[in-house]
């Protein structure tokens, strides 16, 4: 059996990007952008599922981010994770990959024993492949970075089908280890119907408390209660809960990645030169091809 803790992210979702969300500045408003589930943590969730079913054993989750995440974290239960945590306090706004890293080493240590933590090669919002890496080690943790397939569980051993450009390697480690999922290795199983209707009313700590404030007969210590008895508690960490945190490495003053510049760049259409589709238009491209350097 193999315990696993998967790191996720929701993000902005950059596809749908157009002036509308664009600042003055040339930073985007994530606010008008919907969130989604990065896919290639999805991969990474349905990687450490699928060790589960081979190998039995158990899948947490944990995000760092606002509130809202935790609509992200009930789609990982629907997919079959088995816990959820979400890392949310005020002094971690405006983390770098730096600051992040740190306080995700302090709550997978939270969350308890593993043997190899997953995460996506990298978010769409930020594309710097850091926040894996810079984890593995804070932790201390070899890691295998690009991974497509897990190949093999025996023991404390592991082999790994890991892309690099023009094809493939096969490595091979000792739990525990870190482990990032590239693109495309996998096709995320649909949500459950059933497990859907189960934890579609998994709640937060902030969830509750607004439910108690509505209510005065419902005492928040009470409703924390029945929640975790019918294992719908999504439970949230704060800076409170993790151990020997130096506040110095929080939030925007951990953060040593500054922006210097932002420039918003529009791609204009130049010079264009029509190619008659013929034998002798052909001809005449493949010559000016062949003088610019271009071919030959």
């Amino acid at each position: 059996m193999y315990n696993t803790i998967v790191m996720v992210k929701q993000v902005p979702d950059t596809a749908n990007i157009s002036g509308k969300v664009m600042k003055d500045d040339g930073t985007v408003n994530r606010s008008m952008l919907p969130a989604i589930f990065n896919h290639e943590d999805k991969e990474a969730l349905e990687m450490a599922l699928r060790v589960k079913e081979k190998y039995g054993g158990t899948v947490s989750v944990i995000t760092m981010g606002p509130p809202r995440a935790s609509d992200m974290l009930r789609e990982c239960l629907y997919m079959g994770a088995d816990k959820a945590y979400l890392i949310s306090d005020r002094k971690f706004a405006g983390s770098d990959t730096l600051a992040t890293s740190y306080v995700l080493s302090k709550a997978v240590k939270r969350v308890g024993e593993f043997d190899i933590v997953f995460a996506g090669r990298q978010a769409i919002d930020g594309d710097t492949a850091q926040v894996g890496p810079q984890t593995a080690e804070k932790l201390n943790l070899p890691q295998a970075t690009y991974a497509e397939e897990i190949l093999e569980l025996d023991g404390d051993k592991i082999k790994i089908k890991c892309a690099i450009d023009g094809g493939y390697e096969v490595l091979e480690g000792k739990l525990p280890l870190l482990v990032t999922v590239v693109k495309d290795s996998n096709q995320p199983r649909p949500f459950s119907a059933k497990r859907t209707m189960r934890f579609k009313n998994a709640k937060t700590l902030l969830d509750i408390q607004k439910m108690s404030d509505e209510n005065s007969l419902l005492t928040l210590q009470e409703l924390v209660e029945e929640y975790k008895s019918k294992n719908l508690y999504i439970e949230t960490i704060t800076s409170e809960d993790l151990t020997n945190l130096d506040a110095a490495m929080l939030g925007l003053h951990g953060s040593p990645t500054k922006v210097h510049k932002v420039e918003s760049v529009v791609l204009a259409g130049g010079k264009y030169e029509k190619i008659e589709a013929s034998k002798d238009g052909i001809a005449s491209l493949i010559d000016e091809l062949l003088n610019d350097h271009i071919l030959g």
